[in-house]
């Protein structure tokens, strides 16, 4: 008799463990679905966040910092790359030649976001001299993104043919 009375005592005990595991892990899957729901304004505000934070590491040949800018209204980004170059003919056909190098690279670090550019999201790139004028600029949509992908990758091809 006694026994029975212990059984049920801890029958008793596991049925509100139960039910907090079962709280726990309802309060997780929500929290999952609330973070993986963002629209796509929230998700241009997020890729400027981490962009401009991580715009330090963009320095190198005569680039001084990068800042980009969301237009939520326009679905759009807008990236600076700024240069301690000065404006003339010979650093802007210089300048004008590196920048699809200098585009691809951004794609390929996702620096300029594929995921974006599918759900609506133009990038407006500039190359900026030391007074802020204007060396070379891209505005990449979805098509332009498949001009960029199909140009970059045109030259592996014909490497690989010559093998």
């Amino acid at each position: 008799m006694f026994e029975t009375t212990k059984s049920i005592n801890l029958n008793q005990k596991q049925k509100p463990m139960k039910k907090n595991y079962a709280k726990i892990l309802l309060v997780i899957v929500v929290q999952l679905l609330l973070i993986s729901c963002q629209n796509t304004k929230q998700k241009i505000q997020k890729h400027v966040n981490v962009y401009n934070s991580s715009a330090a590491q963009f320095k190198g040949d005569n680039i001084t910092g990068t800042t980009a800018k969301g237009f939520l209204a326009a679905s759009k980004i807008e990236i600076r790359i700024l240069t301690d170059l000065e404006q003339n003919e010979t650093n802007k056909l210089a300048a004008s030649k590196r920048f699809p190098g200098l585009l691809s690279e951004m794609i390929k670090k996702d620096q300029i976001s594929k995921a974006l550019i599918e759900e609506g999201v133009a990038f407006d790139v500039y190359f900026l001299a030391n007074n802020s004028t204007i060396f070379a600029q891209q505005f990449i949509d979805k098509e332009e993104l498949a001009v960029l992908e199909n140009t970059n990758s045109s030259p592996q091809k014909k490497e690989t043919a010559k093998l």
